[in-house]
Order: structure tokens, then sequence, then C-alpha cells
């Protein structure tokens, strides 16, 4: 099993804002050495040729600007597959036990009481601590955005589950859009999300319209691995059996 020195360390500085109800952003969450390990991590699942490859998914006939791979489950379009057919029938790697870990490690912080005030309000410290140790992260969605890359406004709502989402980035900043549950339109609120930055999204926001208008290029640090443009890790619960 692999090891995970990096993720042990509780010592790491948070500080945090509630965007809106349900949906927490913790600015500088994982340290260069950490993301240097994602980097390196990224790289060999990419590599792996018993996983999905590196791709561009098509989104109603229309290939992503994005590159996607996947761990746990394939994700095509509008649902979740064990294989993937367009690859021959590959399947998707597993979710290293590290990561669910990281993302408990990122709900307990992220809804501790004194950081998300609004939602989930009927929980105390004790009940949110087991609520996040319950989080078992079974897709991890790895998505490579180049610096002129872009996601349109839509909804994570393939899951059969509505616990949060847990994202990641690394690289050069990006804009994030945290929008409603309605429509794609406003209101939203735009968030700089930096590498290493931490956002969770759940409750009242869990299905909110999201997006990525924008990659400011050459705001990332070269020493974390990314030379250009930006890695995002989303962690899902999907309730798939």
């Amino acid at each position: 099993m692999e090891s995970d020195p990096l993720f042990s360390d509780d010592q790491l500085p948070l500080p945090a804002r509630e965007v809106m109800p349900g949906v927490v952003h913790l600015p500088g969450w994982l340290s260069h050495d950490q993301q240097r390990f994602l980097v390196r991590r990224f790289e060999q699942w990419g590599a792996d040729p018993q996983g999905i490859p590196p791709h561009h998914p098509e989104v109603f006939g229309h290939p992503m600007s994005v590159r996607l791979t996947s761990l746990g489950w394939h994700w095509d379009n509008d649902r979740y597959t064990r294989t993937a057919e367009e690859f021959g029938g590959a399947q998707a790697l597993p979710i290293p036990d590290w990561m669910i870990r990281l993302g408990r490690r990122a709900m307990a912080e992220a809804f501790a009481p004194e950081v998300a005030r609004s939602w989930p309000e009927r929980m105390g410290a004790a009940e949110r601590a087991e609520w996040a140790a319950s989080y078992t992260p079974d897709v991890a969605l790895v998505n490579y955005y180049a610096p002129h890359a872009s996601m349109g406004m839509h909804q994570d709502k393939v899951e059969r589950c509505d616990m949060p989402i847990v994202s990641l980035s690394i690289g050069d900043t990006a804009v994030f859009r945290a929008g409603n549950t309605v429509s794609a339109t406003q209101p939203y609120t735009d968030v700089l999300l930096a590498s290493g930055d931490l956002i969770v999204f759940g409750g009242p926001s869990r299905f909110m319209f999201h997006g990525v208008p924008k990659i400011l290029p050459g705001t990332g640090p070269t020493e974390v691995g990314v030379q250009r443009g930006r890695f995002n890790l989303t962690l899902r619960q999907t309730g798939l059996k």
C-alpha cells in the first residue's frame, strides 16, 4: 500500500471563508510538498497503461477544452461506467486509501463550526466530525486546464448521493464561478482559486451551477511541478454500487 507521509500533518494553517451556505473556501490548504506529491501522482495515473488515459470528453457532441482522467469510475458525459469502451474497455484505477483520508480531512476542516456557520446549521461539533468521517469518495476526477481552457456552467448531478464535493487546485489561478441551483445565469459569485486551495460545496449548494470561465496564465508557483496551466482534483461520493 502506498504511504502517505505528506498528508499526516495536522498543523496546516487554514484561513477560511464561507462563500455562501454550503460553500467553503480554504486558501493555501495544501503545502508545496503536498502539491508536488499530487502532481507526480497525476502524471503516473495519466501514463499508467492499465488506467484510462487523459482525454477530452465530449459533451453534447463537442469535445471539452479540459483533459480528464478518473479514478474509481469512468465519467462519460452524463453517467459513470466501470469501463471506458472508447479505450478498449479500460478500467479506472482504484482510489488510494490516502486520498479518501484526504477527503475526510477536507470535509472536517471545511465544515468545522467556526468556519461553516450557515450550514450544516443543525449539527453540533461532534455530529459534524462523525459526518465528515463517514465521507467515502469513490470517484476522483483529475482535470487538466491548459492556460486558455475553461469549463462552462453546469451541475454535478450524476451522483445518487448528496454528500459534498471536495475540489483541490494546483498550478495557475482559476476563476471559479459559484452559482445558484436554478439556472446557469446570475446570481453567482466568482472565487479565485490559487495553487493549493481547497473549495468544498454541499448542502443547499451541492447541486449549484458552477464553472471555470477563465484561467490566469503564469500565476502558478512553478516549484509545485506544473509549468503551465492548472490541475484540478475533485472527489465525489456517487452512491453507486
